[in-house]
């Protein structure tokens, strides 16, 4: 007869704790030397025809030249463009990998991997050594660190920093609908609808960027 394991707090919680820690001091080890950094995120279903991808990878290509490092989450699509303008232009490419039941791999451009089992810990990396957070195209994970930098800076838990949404005409709905709804229904203040930009061009979102720290 099989044994039954009992699996509650006293016997997992704890361990699980010291994986948590030792996934922020990794991150926070790697990620301290890296200097200045953005943070780019997109959809991972993106291929290297679209526009989109070709346009992250000239932002990152740019952004590296100014001496930014890029960092992603590691995986395809405007991840892996990111990744790959970075190491093309000679600068440092960062991929934040997370261990989920759909096996991402982390694609071939990045130059410093640190991989992640826990989303919150991955977020932390995210934010903390971000200069700007740069928003392409995506789905409900790019809406997830979109929305979570927006209620940061909204509640004052972290300093004002550059959001830049690229492509005018994909969040153009979803913008109407904070304005014309969320706004109108008093959930939000007007002020909240200037926590981010929207660009249509890589060269528009450095110059967002370059412009906040002058």
């Amino acid at each position: 007869m099989e044994k039954h394991v009992k699996n509650d707090f006293t016997t997992e919680e704890p361990w699980r704790i010291f994986r948590i820690m030792a996934e922020f001091v990794e991150g926070f080890e790697v990620l301290s030397k890296v200097g200045s950094a953005v943070s780019v995120f997109g959809s991972s279903r993106l291929k290297p025809n679209s526009p989109y991808y070709k346009m992250a990878e000239e932002l990152a290509y740019l952004l590296a030249k100014n001496g930014y490092a890029v960092i992603t989450g590691g995986g395809p699509g405007i991840m892996e463009a990111a990744n790959k303008g970075a190491k093309r232009a000679g600068g440092k490419s960062i991929g934040l990998n997370i261990d989920v039941p759909i096996v991402q791999k982390p694609n071939p451009y990045v130059g410093e991997l640190i991989n992640f089992k826990y989303f919150f810990c991955r977020k932390v990396m995210f934010v903390k050594y971000a200069k700007a957070f740069v928003i392409f195209p995506g789905g409900f994970g790019t809406m997830d660190e979109l929305f979570e930098a927006l209620t940061l800076i909204q509640t004052k838990r972290i300093s004002a920093f550059p959001i830049i949404l690229v492509g005018k005409s994909y969040w153009k709905g979803l913008i109407t609908w904070l304005r014309d709804t969320m706004y109108r229904e008093d959930c939000i203040e007007k002020d909240d609808l200037g926590l981010f930009k929207i660009v249509d061009s890589s060269a528009d979102a450095l110059s967002i960027i370059k412009k906040f720290y002058k």
